[in-house]
């Protein structure tokens, strides 16, 4: 049930522009700050969740502009309350996660409704899931599910998509290869960390995932058409220099490159492989240039290893009562001051057909997990409820820069996001 709106519904319209599913959550409350402060003063807005009483506390926290946002109660686990909900606006915002274990039934209302959506999965097995279940329900009513909306993985998206389009006005060729190097101060949410987990259970309980999980064009929407450009591996140890001669210090293994990588490579396919047949793609971290940044590279990249591996040797019984007691609750957070000290910067490099290379930046401030994660994911649902006509023609099971990509590198700029694409000598 929801509260009474302050406009009537004119016959054949959707009673909602934008609702924001998990506004009581903490990357749902920093969201619903975001999108009282960004969003049109005639935006209609809805809040929904399980609790009306919690909806409402949020609501009352986020100024005069939210006073009149409806709330809607509905559970994630009710295929009749996701269905509901669904109808009854243009775009749903989500930030209910683990997705694989609360975003299936939504994802399939809002397919079957024609409804735009908008999450923040980092779940490769879940996106595939949503490819096989969903696209051609998607398809069929117009639906754009766009997977990814936050900091995994919009940077790494739209980074290469701008990079295409720039090679492209200057007439230099496909793209060929890039790297993103990633920097960033700040931490991994619990929701992120529990994503990890779910995909470990998985894995546990079906070693055939290993298999999807593992493929790098997992989640191409044909892969009997993608090329064979042999190993592409997501771990990394290497200096800096051996990226591009600007760079210093090393680099190791990015904690989200396997999840990263696989959506690069669909947005390149949905695109008609737009980006080039044979692009290559990879993303990497910076760990600094102090004299033990070598050791610390090289146990970011041992470490990422032995961590998933224990994660899913713990994942079953009482190894999942240990990693409950030292591992961040999904839900939880840094406070505000440590997130306004966060940062990202995403830099990618990249080589074209002609020989041209490209430096391509996409930064900006706030713990990325978080603050900024959160204007990405507000902006992507304002896109999609407000863009209509610079939204692209593609509908389905998509990514960001396949949906959205122009109208996002005018809107994240204007957010405080730096975007910008240089070509170098």
């Amino acid at each position: 049930m929801s509260e009474p709106t302050t406009e009537p519904t004119r016959p054949g319209e959707r009673e909602f522009d934008l609702v924001l599913y998990g506004a009581t959550g903490f990357v749902g409350k920093i969201t619903a700050g975001y999108l009282a402060g960004a969003a049109p003063a005639t935006a209609r807005i809805a809040l929904a969740g399980r609790s009306a009483e919690k909806l409402a506390k949020v609501r009352a926290e986020l100024g005069a502009t939210a006073q009149d946002w409806a709330i809607v109660t509905a559970d994630a686990a009710s295929a009749s309350d996701v269905a509901a909900l669904a109808t009854r606006t243009r775009v749903v915002v989500t930030t209910v996660g683990p997705y694989a274990k609360y975003g299936l039934p939504l994802v399939e209302a809002c397919a079957h409704a024609g409804t735009h959506y908008a999450d923040l999965t980092g779940e490769v097995l879940f996106v595939r899931e949503c490819i096989e279940r969903f696209q051609e329900h998607a398809l069929a009513s117009g639906a754009r599910i766009v997977h990814s909306c936050g900091y995994d993985s919009v940077p790494s998206d739209l980074g290469v998509y701008a990079t295409y389009k720039q090679a492209l006005s200057d007439g230099t060729g496909e793209l060929t290869e890039a790297t993103m190097v990633a920097t960033v101060k700040g931490g991994m949410s619990g929701g992120t960390i529990a994503s990890g987990r779910g995909q470990a259970e998985a894995v546990m309980a079906d070693r055939s995932l290993l298999k999807i999980s593992g493929d790098p064009y997992a989640l191409s929407p044909d892969r009997a058409l993608e090329p064979d450009l042999g190993k592409q591996s997501d771990s990394a140890l290497a200096s800096a220099k051996s990226i591009d001669p600007s760079l210093s210090g090393w680099v190791a293994t990015f904690v989200m490159a396997a999840y990263n990588t696989r959506i690069v490579r669909r947005s390149n396919a949905l695109l008609g492989w737009a980006y080039g047949k044979d692009f290559r793609y990879r993303e990497v971290m910076g760990t600094g240039k102090a004299p033990a940044a070598p050791v610390v590279a090289a146990g970011i990249a041992g470490g990422l290893v032995a961590g998933l591996g224990l994660m899913a040797v713990l994942s079953r019984g009482f190894g999942n009562r240990i990693l409950d007691r030292i591992l961040p609750k999904p839900g939880t957070g840094p406070s505000e001051k440590v997130q306004r000290a966060g940062w990202f910067k995403c830099e990618t490099f990249t080589r074209t057909s002609s020989g041209a290379k490209y430096r391509t930046v996409v930064a900006g401030k706030g713990d990325p997990g978080y603050a900024a994660t959160s204007k990405m994911l507000g902006e992507c649902g304002l896109a999609l409820a407000f863009d209509e006509a610079k939204l692209s023609t593609v509908t389905g099971i998509a990514t960001p820069a396949t949906v959205m990509g122009d109208t996002l590198l005018e809107r994240l700029p204007a957010a405080g996001l730096t975007i910008t694409v240089e070509r170098q000598p």
